[in-house]
Formats: C-alpha cells, sequence, structure tokens
C-alpha cells in the first residue's frame, strides 16, 4: 500500500502539521504533528486507505466521538476526528516516552513488581470505559504507553468504531478487530456481543507476555494462535517465570478462563486480586531454623566441617527473601543441646527447622536432611545426599534448593543465581575457608593469627578470589576494632583487602561490610552506615543490623536504630551481640530502666559474666542513679585483664568516688587507653563522662569534642539524657558542642 505523507498534509494543514511518521499498524499509520492552534505536539493516527473505503465516515466518527467523553489518568484522550479528502483520521496528544512494546523489545521479561503496577493501572482505566460502556477489544503492547513510568491506554473505542461502521463489508474483507495474540476466545469466534470480560482476557495475556517474555499462545501463522486461544489450556506462567507467586500466578490463570464466566467479572476485581494476592506472598514469609549438622566422621577434626556446612546453608537460605532464617550464632547455640525441634522452635519463634548429619571419610561424603513442621512435629521429607568432596557445592546447592522447593517459595532470578553460584572453586579452599571463620570467631590473637593464615593459604590455591579478601579485610578489621592489634598497619591491611575484594566484586556483602569497618574506624560514620545499609541489601547479615543499629543510635537516629535492631533479634534472638545492641539503642534512648533490664537478660541468659555487658551494665545503672549497683559491675570487670575495659571500670571506680587526681593519674598511667579512646566514639563519650563526674569540667569538654567529632552526635542523649553532663549546662562551650553535635546530626538525615 502506498501511502504519500503529502496527501496526509494536505488534508489536515488547516490545523495540524505533520511532522514525520511514527509507526503504523494493522488499522492505521500514526503521524507526529504540531496542533497549529494551541502550539503543542499532538499524534494524528489516519486510517490505512483499504480499511476507510469499507467504512461508513460519518458512523465511524459518530462511534469515535463516544471515546471523547473518557477522561481518566490512564486514558490517552480523544482530541480531534474527522474526514478529508478520503482519509479518516483521529487526533490524541503525543505521549513523550515508549510504548509497553517499545521495553519488551528491549527487556524481554520485566520485573514483577513493574509487570502487577502497569497491570493494574490499565485495570483503572478498563474498569472507567466499561463502566461508560465502552469495550476497548484490543488491549495490546502496542496500545499502551509509558510516560514517566506511568501507563496510558490509546485507541479506546476504536475498534469498536470501525466494527460499528463497517458492519458486514468489514467481515467481506476478511479484516478482524484485535491482535491474535491477545484476542480472546469469544472474539476469536467472531461472537456479536463483547463485554468487559474479553478486555480482562486480552489484559491478561499482556501480563504475562511482561512475565514470561512472550504471549500465552504463540504460533507459526495467526491463525494457528488464534486456534489455540479456544483449545489449548493455559501454560502455568511458573514453568516460564519461578520468581512469580503461586497466588499471582493463579489469577493470571482464571483471567485467561476460556469461558467468561469463568473468569474475573471486572477489570477491578482481576486487579484487586493481583494487588491482593501479591501483599499476601509478600507477607507470607516462611520460618525456618538450620540446626547444627552432627558429624558423623571418624576424625573428631571433621566437626569444624558439619559446622561450616550448617553455616553454608543459613547463608545460601538467608539470600531467599521470602525465608526468615535463624543466624548462625542462634542456631548453634542448639548443638548438642539435646532439646527438641518443637521446643526450639518455640524458642526462636520459627514454624520449620532442619536437623541432620554429615559424614566425611577421605574423599567421600554423605549428608542426610529432614525438613520439620515443627507446629506438628512431622517430617516433610527425608533425604541422603552422597557424592565426594569435590561435590559438596553441588550438594549444598541440591539440599538448599531441596528446601525451599518444600516450603513452596518461589525463587527470583538473583535468587536462583546466588544458589547456584560459587564463590571458592576449588574444594580444599573451601575447606581452608571455613576454618578459618571458626577460628576468627574466637577473637583471640591465636584464632585471629590461624584466620588469616589459612585464608592465606585458600588463596594460594585459588589465586586473587573477592570472597577470601573480604574475609582478611574483616578479620584485619575486628582485630583493629577489639583491641587485638590495634595498629596503623592493621587499619591498613583491613583496607586494603576490602577495597581488593570490592574491586572484584562490587557487590560482595562481606567486602561492603569490611569497608564499611575501616570507615568507622576511622571516624566516617557517614560511610559506614551507607557502606553498611549496601552490605545488608546484599546479604542479610544480623552482625552487621545490630552494628548499624547501634551506630543510628550514636548519631540520633533513634526510631530507625530501634526498628533495625528489632530485625536483627527476630533473626538471632540468641546472639550476644544483637542482644547488646538492643540494650545499647534503649541506653542511647535514656530508657536507662530498660537497658539495665536488658543487659541483666544476656548475663542471665546468654553470656554470664561477659565484661562487655557487665561494663554495659555499670553504665546503665548509673545513669538511672544506682551508683552502687553500679559500682559493684565496674569492680567486678577492673579484677579481670579484659583490656581496656578493665582501665576504663577503674576509671569509673574512681571518678565516682570523686577522685580527681586518680583519674588523671590513670589516663597518665595508661596512655594505650587514651589512644584507643581518640579512635572511637564511645570511649572518647565515656571518658568525658567520667570527668565530668571527677569534676574535671576541662577534660569532659575536650574529651566530649573528640567523641562529638568521632561520630557521636546523638545531641538529646548529650544534652538531655546524660545527668552526668547536668554541670556542664550552664558551660557556654557545652553549648557550643551541642550545636556542633545538632548539626552533625542534621547533616545525617539523608545518610
Amino acid at each position: 500500500m502506498t501511502d504519500p505523507i503529502g496527501r496526509v498534509t494536505s488534508a489536515v494543514a488547516d490545523r495540524y502539521t505533520i511532522e514525520r511518521e511514527l509507526g503504523r499498524g494493522g488499522m492505521a499509520v500514526v503521524y507526529l504533528a504540531n496542533d497549529v492552534k494551541h502550539s503543542r505536539h499532538v499524534a494524528v493516527k489516519v486510517l490505512l486507505p483499504e480499511l476507510a473505503a469499507t467504512l461508513g465516515g460519518d458512523r465511524f466518527l459518530q462511534e469515535i466521538r463516544v471515546t471523547a467523553k473518557l477522561t481518566h489518568p490512564h486514558i490517552l484522550t480523544l482530541i480531534d476526528s474527522g474526514e478529508e479528502d478520503g482519509l479518516l483520521y483521529y487526533v490524541m496528544p503525543y505521549v513523550e516516552g515508549e510504548s509497553l512494546r517499545d521495553r519488551l523489545k528491549r527487556e524481554k521479561q520485566l520485573p514483577v513488581d513493574d509487570a502487577l503496577r502497569i497491570t493494574e493501572q490499565v485495570a483503572s482505566a478498563l474498569e472507567f470505559a466499561h463502566r461508560h460502556d465502552v469495550i476497548h477489544r484490543d488491549i495490546k503492547p502496542e496500545n499502551i504507553l509509558l510516560h514517566e513510568g506511568v501507563a496510558m491506554v490509546a485507541d479506546f473505542g476504536i475498534a469498536l468504531a470501525v466494527k460499528a461502521a463497517g458492519g458486514q463489508r468489514l467481515t467481506e474483507t476478511g479484516l478482524s478487530i484485535g491482535t491474535p495474540e491477545y484476542m480472546s476466545p469469544e472474539q476469536v469466534a467472531g461472537e456479536r456481543s463483547i463485554d468487559a470480560r474479553s478486555d480482562i482476557y486480552s489484559l491478561a495475556c499482556v501480563l504475562y507476555e511482561m512475565l514470561a517474555g512472550q504471549p500465552p499462545f504463540t504460533g507459526a501463522t495467526g491463525q494457528a494462535v488464534l486456534a489455540r486461544h479456544v483449545t489449548d489450556a493455559v501454560p502455568p506462567i511458573t514453568t516460564v517465570r519461578s520468581g512469580v507467586s503461586a497466588p499471582v500466578a493463579g489469577a493470571i490463570t482464571k483471567a485467561l478462563g476460556k469461558a467468561p464466566a469463568d473468569r474475573f467479572q471486572s477489570a477491578k476485581a482481576f486487579s484487586e486480586a493481583l494487588v491482593a494476592e501479591a501483599e499476601e506472598a509478600e507477607q507470607e514469609i516462611k520460618s525456618i531454623v538450620v540446626l547444627p549438622f552432627e558429624n558423623l566422621s571418624p576424625d573428631p577434626d571433621n566437626a569444624f566441617f558439619a559446622d561450616g556446612l550448617t553455616e553454608e546453608l543459613i547463608a545460601e537460605l538467608s539470600a531467599v527473601k521470602q525465608l526468615r532464617v535463624i543466624s548462625r550464632t542462634s542456631a548453634m547455640q542448639f548443638k548438642n543441646s539435646g532439646k527438641g525441634v518443637p521446643a526450639i522452635a518455640r524458642e526462636l519463634d520459627v514454624r520449620y527447622a532442619l536437623e541432620g548429619s554429615v559424614r566425611r571419610a577421605a574423599d567421600s561424603v554423605r549428608i542426610t536432611a529432614q525438613l520439620i513442621d515443627a507446629s506438628t512435629d512431622s517430617h516433610l521429607w527425608a533425604e541422603r545426599y552422597t557424592g565426594k568432596l569435590d561435590d559438596i557445592f553441588d550438594l549444598q546447592e541440591q539440599l538448599s534448593r531441596r528446601i525451599v522447593q518444600a516450603l513452596r517459595v518461589a525463587l527470583s532470578p538473583d535468587e536462583d543465581r546466588r544458589l547456584a553460584s560459587r564463590p571458592i572453586s576449588d574444594v580444599r579452599a573451601y575447606d581452608a575457608w571455613m576454618r578459618a571463620h571458626q577460628a576468627s570467631w574466637k577473637f583471640t590473637k591465636e584464632g585471629t593469627a590461624r584466620a588469616i593464615r589459612l585464608l592465606q593459604q585458600a588463596e594460594e590455591i585459588v589465586g586473587e578470589n573477592a570472597l577470601l579478601q573480604a574475609g582478611l579485610g574483616y578479620i584485619y578489621a575486628s582485630a583493629y576494632d577489639f583491641g587485638i592489634l590495634h595498629d596503623d598497619e592493621t587499619l591498613r591491611r583491613a583496607d586494603h583487602h576490602a577495597s581488593r575484594a570490592l574491586e572484584l566484586d562490587a557487590s560482595l556483602g562481606l567486602a561492603l561490610y569490611a569497608q564499611g569497618y575501616v570507615r568507622y574506624k576511622r571516624g566516617d560514620l557517614p560511610g559506614f552506615i551507607r557502606l553498611l545499609r549496601c552490605a545488608i541489601e546484599q546479604e542479610y547479615n544480623t552482625e552487621a543490623l545490630a552494628f548499624l543499629g547501634c551506630m543510628l543510635a550514636m548519631v540520633g537516629k533513634l526510631d530507625e536504630a530501634r526498628e533495625v535492631v528489632d530485625e536483627a533479634l527476630k533473626l538471632d534472638p540468641l546472639y550476644l551481640f544483637t542482644n547488646f545492641a538492643e540494650g545499647c539503642v534503649s541506653l542511647l534512648s535514656g530508657r536507662f530502666d530498660d537497658a539495665t533490664a536488658r543487659f541483666q537478660n544476656i548475663l542471665d541468659d546468654v553470656s554470664p559474666g561477659e565484661a562487655l555487658i557487665l561494663w554495659w551494665q555499670g553504665q546503665a545503672l548509673a545513669h538511672e542513679g544506682r551508683l552502687d549497683e553500679a559500682r559493684e559491675r565496674f569492680a567486678q570487670v577492673a579484677d579481670t585483664d579484659a583490656m581496656p575495659l578493665a582501665d576504663l571500670c577503674e576509671l569509673s571506680c574512681r571518678s565516682m568516688d570523686g577522685d580527681r587526681e586518680g583519674v588523671a593519674a590513670l589516663l597518665q598511667e595508661r596512655p594505650a587507653l587514651v589512644e584507643t579512646a581518640k579512635t572511637d566514639e564511645w570511649f572518647s563519650n565515656f571518658l568525658a563522662t567520667c570527668l565530668a563526674l571527677a569534676s574535671d569540667e576541662d577534660g569532659a569538654l575536650e574529651w566530649l569534642d573528640q567523641s562529638i567529632s568521632w561520630g557521636c552526635c546523638n545531641y538529646r542523649y548529650i544534652g538531655e539524657f546524660n545527668p552526668f553532663f547536668e554541670p556542664l549546662h550552664g558551660d557556654p562551650r557545652f553549648q557550643q558542642l551541642l550545636d556542633k553535635a545538632r548539626e552533625k546530626h542534621e547533616a545525617l538525615a539523608d545518610v
């Protein structure tokens, strides 16, 4: 067919200046034009001449005017229509952006959330039009325009107008209304009465294509596609897109029912079902604990292998968003505990538990596992996996996938990729990685040295590796923070290894955590917070969550700090650090009695006699005004070799006695204590509190300045909650420091 643009230009010249062709479809050619009267761009759609020749022009224009009454945020309105020189045309606003077809050509499959959002917006437009007795009849990606993320439906009423104006003549030409891939069975059958449920079917076809990358029915010819709409069952969307939840897949299947009576009866009902079921699927988080695998190996030294397998399964399953997985530290509390699964599940507030055993002999491995529904104490399945040591990665993946399958959790593409990933490819290096991980948790000089040595040995086997580099960065940073290796060279090494890990894999959670740790120990709390947020987004880590919660409290983001710590406690309720973080946030929020109680819970149930917790509980008691009890806690730690906590507690005891000279003497005698406080926001704040209590206002203000400069800008704690700073309130220097803390806090509003 020839379509001289000159003829079109001449026909509409009094109102529109044609600039160029935008595209063409089965019924019309679309031109970009300038609206002369209103100086705006519009889309002029000119019906194909052979189609126009079969239509009654007056009837077409009469029918199309119904569309002009449709005013809705997701409907592209009709501006104008007419007949000139035998050409039938209609005019709509020009939408800058792209059609859904353009996006599908570029991406093929859309994210589930995007697909559901677009479907909801189109359904809203259809619901409005259907209430005004307008059926679209040709819903397809080409007729859905995307403008700044908002979907707008074009060509409402056009198909009906063409059919009404064409009558029997249209049928005789062989032209059909609709597009084969999106036509409902009743359209295919040529039924005279088409209602809203036909548009719902077409919209479901479009949603299916957004998720699957192709419509539900395809074929070599249009006729073959039409036949499949009538006769073939809909292929389940989950067979081609595993990330689609079962409820959403069910809604799509219902909307694609062969008989209109089997579908949703309105576009609103379809949309509401998708939204409600998507939200339900989102909320349906399955909770599970992976209990420590029993070591059945002849060599007792292989206990590390059983623990390592437990940890790796926890890490793999934690990457699945639809699972709430209890973290390793809480899970490991039940090693050899003798408690039954129902009792453990109640204590951890989970429904499912995985327990099993591993036997390693020479290069052979046998893993036995059973998944238990703790609510009924019934086994969902029990399986055995056997292979060579070189097969351990495949065995782990098989086990993880079997758990996900049994819990009926759909994996997203990214989650599927993570389960299949192999961060360390050689089993010997993997063995060293697991041993290093075990050694690092001892937080001793010997354990740290062994962990570093093992990671270096692993890299000798596989070469430079992102995970191994990240492990080295984290171990050096934690050794610096805990005072195990507190020197500039240790922090430099931590920075070097963390940076190198990020160069190798910019999305590795442990590498981001290690780099954040380095930022923290260099006084960059905003950088630390940003990096920990990124690390947690990539890989849920309860230690990182608890750490982040403490630092958010330090900078005064108290509401968010509580939310983060609550999340950490859900995943790791028996871990000392998550429980400590809860007490820390309470203290920094001015809830001293709550902090005292929470620290006592740790001492009673998690870690009796822990020096760190005794020190913090002493602080909470002192803030609460219970000075004799506080002194008792500080004295307990002062008599130990837990440095630098013992020195800090001795300092506190002297300050509570009002022994200003004794405080000054201790600081003079313990230069390491002073140096440590210079690189820690809370140690320096603690020194300021002790000096204020000992009536050394100048020293208190100096260390408070150091604390604020290092990042402790919780101005409410400094100016309202801490009773020991009250004698400083009248000093102009204190008010200046309080203003400094408030400014630093406000600067973190967007962090």
